[in-house]
């Protein structure tokens, strides 16, 4: 069975319909990576994936470890196990990122089970050597100044703090010198395992030679109209978009 199922998804944005007809599985254990070009409907597909109240779905339905997410809150199916590594992340003045991350923590835990100050201080300093992140990281305000690659990083050592199930990144790789692109596939690599799934939507081919995907989905015009392993990015650098749009 399917990790995540999604079957003839329509979702419209302010009564324009975006995603027409989607259809995909993906499995546990496996990197899949998303791409197509500006306007296909990638970053819909992945705020509709995690609920945001935008993004209508008119038909279709979305299946999450076996169970229909398509009417469920946000909060709801971040709980159940999905994480949204954003494209634009938000700035939050007032929230340090220590509170921020032990908060979301321990909201998707039972009473009995909450962290600790001192054992999620552990944990989180785990995290934050994993993706090189400076202590000093840890007394700033949530975003709130920060450059697109620390947003970036933020974003990953939130996934892996959380330790969802499926992890949708929405160009994570966006505005990254090199250096931070190598910590944060690094962070990426690390949150993987045979009971995880990722998502990666990417216009570029550098952050899939750090972070190897098993299948590759080319999404145009609001539906996907290829699926192969991750080889395919180099037909695409060779001959973009076009190729396919002709089929």
């Amino acid at each position: 069975m399917a990790l995540l199922e999604i079957n003839d998804l329509h979702v419209n944005v302010e009564d324009k319909e975006i995603i027409k007809g989607l259809s995909l599985r993906l499995e546990a254990g496996k990197v899949n990576a998303l791409m197509g070009p500006n306007g296909s409907g990638k970053s819909t597909l992945a705020n509709t994936l995690m609920g945001h109240p935008k993004y209508r779905v008119t038909k279709g339905n979305i299946l999450f470890d076996g169970e229909d997410i398509t009417k469920m809150e946000a909060d709801e199916r971040a709980r159940n196990g999905l994480f949204l590594s954003f494209q634009y992340p938000a700035e939050i003045a007032g929230v340090s990122i220590p509170n921020f991350l032990r908060t979301a923590l321990n909201a998707r835990r039972e009473e009995k089970n909450k962290m600790s100050v001192m054992d999620f201080k552990r944990l989180l300093q785990e995290k934050m050597d994993i993706l090189k992140i400076d202590r000093k990281f840890l007394s700033r305000y949530l975003n709130v100044g920060f450059s697109g690659g620390e947003k970036k990083r933020s974003e990953i050592l939130q996934l892996l703090v959380l330790n969802p199930t499926l992890a949708v990144l929405d160009e994570t790789d966006s505005g990254l010198d090199i250096d931070a692109l190598r910590a944060v596939a690094g962070g990426v690599n690390a949150f993987m395992g045979k009971e995880k799934c990722i998502l990666i939507i990417t216009h570029y081919k550098r952050i899939l030679e750090y972070i190897k995907p098993d299948s590759l989905f080319i999404m145009i015009d609001g539906r996907i109209k290829l699926e192969g392993s991750g080889d395919l990015v180099d037909q695409l650098e060779e001959k973009g978009y076009g190729w396919i749009e002709e089929d």
